[in-house]
C-alpha cells in the first residue's frame, strides 16, 4: 500500500508541475491534450464520438493520467533500490512521452514542438519518478533497504 501512495505522490508532482509549466511557458509540453487525444481515439474505436477538446474528455483524461502514472510510479517502491527504480522509471516515462506519440499515430508536437518542449516533457516525467522514490523512502521503515 505504501508503494501506491508513493506512486500517487509522483503522479501528483508530475501533474502539478505540468500545470504550472503550462501556465508559465508558451512552449510547454501539452501532455494533457495528448491524453485527451488518446481518450477520443479510444472512444472512436468503441463507436462513440467525442471531441478531444471537450471538458468532460479532459477531466476523464486527467483522472486516467493520475491513476496510470500513479500505478506506474508505484513500481519504484516495490524494489529494494527505490532511488534507482524511481530514476529509471522517470527516465523511461520521459523518453516514452517524447518518443512514442508519433509512432503511435498521435500528435507528436504536443511533446516535441521545440527542443525545450521535449526536454521539459522528459524532465516532468523524470520528476515524477524522483518524487515517487523520495516518497517511498519517507514511507519506508527505518533500516529498510534503499
Amino acid at each position: 500500500m505504501k508503494s501506491l501512495w508513493s506512486g500517487m505522490a509522483g503522479a501528483l508532482a508530475l501533474t502539478a508541475a505540468h500545470q504550472a509549466v503550462n501556465r508559465l511557458r508558451g512552449d510547454a509540453p501539452r501532455m494533457d491534450l495528448l491524453g485527451s487525444e488518446v481518450l477520443a481515439k479510444l472512444a472512436a474505436k468503441a463507436g462513440v464520438r467525442v471531441s478531444p477538446r471537450g471538458r468532460g474528455v479532459r477531466v476523464v483524461a486527467l483522472v486516467g493520467d493520475l491513476l496510470a502514472n500513479g500505478l506506474f510510479y508505484s513500481l519504484a517502491g516495490r524494489t529494494r533500490h527505490r532511488w534507482r527504480g524511481g530514476l529509471l522509471l522517470g527516465s523511461a516515462a520521459g523518453a516514452g512521452a517524447v518518443l512514442l506519440p508519433g509512432p503511435l499515430g498521435l500528435t507528436a508536437a504536443y511533446a516535441t514542438r521545440t527542443r525545450v518542449t521535449s526536454l521539459t516533457a522528459f524532465g516532468l516525467y523524470f520528476l515524477g519518478g524522483v518524487v515517487a522514490a523520495g516518497a517511498s523512502h519517507v514511507f519506508s521503515a527505518p533500516g529498510e533497504a534503499d
